[in-house]
């Protein structure tokens, strides 16, 4: 099957959705379709530094991917999405669906502009789109009245979690199939013998709530001699916060971007990894990659954390809480047999519900149903 995948986002701007579509897209071609995955792409240099406050991945981009535009950052839902908005991408859209002919296309986040919205009119095949993020999803105010009328373009309709289907039914009502977010599971992952290392990921959006971790920090060091390992902050904007917030850096190592492989292995070898987000998380999808690599988690106690989480693999602690996050991690280092007896029921909850094997068997299944 031809499977043409839309992203409205920039490949060069690390975020859930841009890795999630990377990744399936690598399992599909692995049951043996033919997948050509379509976002936007900000290559290096004066232009995208102008247009974008945080730094990037800005090397070659992967052959697998067909560059529709560049983006500019627009706020979401709490977050910073880098989103395609250039009226010549609506021109690049139809080239690309004219020459390829796909059986069928996925758009991620339908509503988006400008491509998701050029794909729904344009499109000729059937098209399965899919939801992830929840919360009050605002700016379907502006989008329901200008192109809402093209949902009903859309043959299979996803939903990363309950509380994407949710919030996005609030707005479009019908029905979500849940089919959540994947993860590559490692190979070989060993809880024990690990660096004392706590690691965050997350991009300096408000909602991620590294403000919070960096108060309690300190004091988090003094109890634990820990590092702190921060993944996918930008530095520049990790400087501002601390001369802002002059708290105590030290302990502190700020990564930046960084690949999905040098990520991978900070995970695998730290004893914790921790999240504690504010809000606005449909999926805890950070909590999955860490629960895969054997890393027992300390995060808030959202409802899209508390939807992957069990007891025996995270401790989930109110938002806002830094007195709670320090007492928690605290307990989970201080504690080495429970903290490995944690790495190793995470391991096998992601393994027996998120991998990415399995979700690509169920979009197929998806895609399927649509094109029969």
């Amino acid at each position: 099957m031809k499977i043409g995948i839309i992203v409205p986002f920039s490949w060069s701007y690390w975020g859930g959705v841009v890795e999630h579509s990377e990744n399936q897209a690598a399992f599909l071609r692995a049951r043996g379709h033919d997948v050509h995955l379509i976002m936007g792409h900000d290559p290096p240099g004066l232009f995208t530094r102008l247009l974008h406050p945080r730094s990037g991945r800005h090397g070659d981009l992967p052959d697998t991917i067909t560059p529709i535009g560049r983006s500019i950052v627009v706020p979401a839902n709490g977050s910073l999405p880098n989103i395609i908005l250039s009226p010549r991408s609506i021109w690049r859209m139809a080239q690309i669906l004219k020459r390829e002919q796909f059986d069928v296309i996925h758009l991620h986040e339908p509503m988006t502009p400008a491509v998701c919205v050029a794909a729904l009119a344009i499109a000729k095949c059937p098209i399965v789109a899919t939801w992830h993020a929840a919360g009050d999803l605002g700016w379907m105010k502006l989008g329901l009245p200008g192109w809402g009328f093209l949902m009903d373009r859309i043959d299979g309709r996803i939903a990363v979690s309950k509380m994407a289907a949710d919030s996005a039914g609030r707005w479009l009502g019908g029905e979500f199939e849940v089919i959540p977010n994947g993860c590559v599971i490692p190979e070989n992952a060993d809880p024990a013998n690990r660096e004392n290392h706590i690691v965050f990921i997350g991009r300096h959006d408000a909602r991620k709530g590294l403000p919070v971790l960096l108060r309690a920090w300190p004091e988090i060091r003094r109890r634990t001699g820990a590092r702190l390992r921060l993944i996918g902050t930008d530095p520049l904007q990790y400087r501002l916060l601390q001369s802002t917030m002059r708290f105590d850096p030290d302990g502190i190592d700020v990564l930046g971007i960084v690949t999905n492989e040098v990520r991978s292995a900070e995970l695998a070898s730290a004893k914790a990894f921790v999240s504690p987000a504010l809000g606005g998380e449909s999926f805890g999808m950070v909590l999955i990659e860490a629960f895969a690599t054997a890393t027992p988690v300390v995060a808030s106690d959202i409802p899209g954390f508390a939807a992957v989480a069990t007891p025996d693999a995270a401790t989930l602690v109110p938002p806002g809480d830094e007195n709670a996050l320090v007492d928690a991690l605290e307990a989970l280092l201080a504690d080495e047999d429970r903290r490995i007896a944690m790495g190793i029921a995470g391991r096998k909850l992601a393994a027996e519900r998120y991998s990415w094997e399995d979700v690509a068997r169920r979009l197929e299944a998806t895609y399927l149903r649509v094109t029969a």
